[in-house]
């Protein structure tokens, strides 16, 4: 064997690329009213509160006039965007072309923030009135509470959603079209696993006869309500001011998506640039509100 052998070793390249880890564009989008818009901020509904007949008494008797109390949501416009750059001649080393990767993270990327703003949206201040001047909060009687079931602080359980699912029906909203979703990490998903109602299939199937529980472990229906497993709702407002998890229940006509411009990307050569390098840029201009306080539900949930 020739000593030299050593100088015709080859070393071998990854002809692939994967993506880390991360959350593949919006999961709540789906689940919410949507609408287009344009201008500095936009009202997706004009609101008429509930009017009551008049018992009529008398023949002939005058008129009653009623006037129905009015009211407008609205809905502003957030910008953002993201540029990542592929140098020419780090390219021309490679053996495959990392562009459409790129491109793929950035949809991604831009994806999670309409989570974000729907996310935001749920328990945040939402603008009102005429000219979207006057701010309204998120009601405390639209809260379960941590304890609820009169026992010490619990997670997510059946009891804290029936309790939800209950005040959605007194608030008049018609679950039979108007359907529920609950967005839920990965430690309210643990909880509900831990709920013997929920996973054994002698309580509670399907109407096709199979367990809530799927073969693939997740828990995607239950009480008429569609769960969503959602981690971006981890973020800075998902703890309350005590420590406790504020995991959203809703009529899907509660939430508001509102869309100026939808995710865009472009692939340029940016010539101004030493290598004149390849510009992956995305963009996205979108804003959300809750519709009405009475269609959401905010449970407080211990985390595991």
């Amino acid at each position: 064997m020739s000593a030299n052998l050593p100088t015709l070793f080859v070393s071998q390249f990854s002809q692939n690329i994967m993506l880390l880890l991360q959350q593949k564009g919006s999961k709540i989008r789906g689940a919410v009213m949507e609408g287009s818009h344009v201008g500095n901020q936009a009202s997706p509904v004009d609101q008429v509160a509930a009017v009551e007949a008049n018992k009529v008494v008398t023949r002939f008797a005058p008129i009653v006039r009623t006037d129905a109390l009015l009211d407008r949501r609205w809905v502003s416009p957030q910008d953002y965007d993201i540029a990542q750059f592929i140098d020419n001649f780090d390219k021309l080393r490679l053996i495959i072309d990392p562009t459409s990767s790129y491109v793929q993270s950035t949809v991604y990327a831009l994806g999670r923030r309409i989570d974000d703003e729907i996310i935001t949206a749920f328990f945040g201040t939402a603008k009102t009135g005429t000219a979207g001047t006057t701010s309204t909060s998120f009601p405390s009687g639209q809260i379960i509470a941590v304890n609820q079931e009169a026992t010490p602080n619990t997670g997510l359980t059946v009891a804290k959603l029936r309790a939800g699912r209950k005040l959605l029906m007194k608030n008049f909203v018609d679950l039979d079209t108007d359907p529920l979703v609950c967005i839920i990490a990965a430690s309210q998903h643990d909880d509900l696993l831990r709920e013997t109602q929920v996973v054994n299939s002698s309580y509670n199937v399907t109407a096709a006869g199979r367990p809530v529980l799927s073969e693939d472990g997740m828990i995607r229906r239950y009480l008429g309500i569609n769960f969503i497993h959602c981690e971006r709702i981890v973020n800075s407002n998902y703890l309350d001011g005590s420590g406790y998890a504020q995991v959203p229940l809703y009529a899907r006509s509660g939430m508001y998506f509102g869309v100026w411009g939808d995710v865009y990307t472009s692939v340029d050569r940016r010539v101004d640039l030493s290598s004149q390098p390849w510009q992956v840029y995305g963009k996205l201009t979108c804003g959300a509100t809750r519709i009405e306080e009475k269609r959401v539900v905010n449970i407080k949930c211990v985390t595991s």
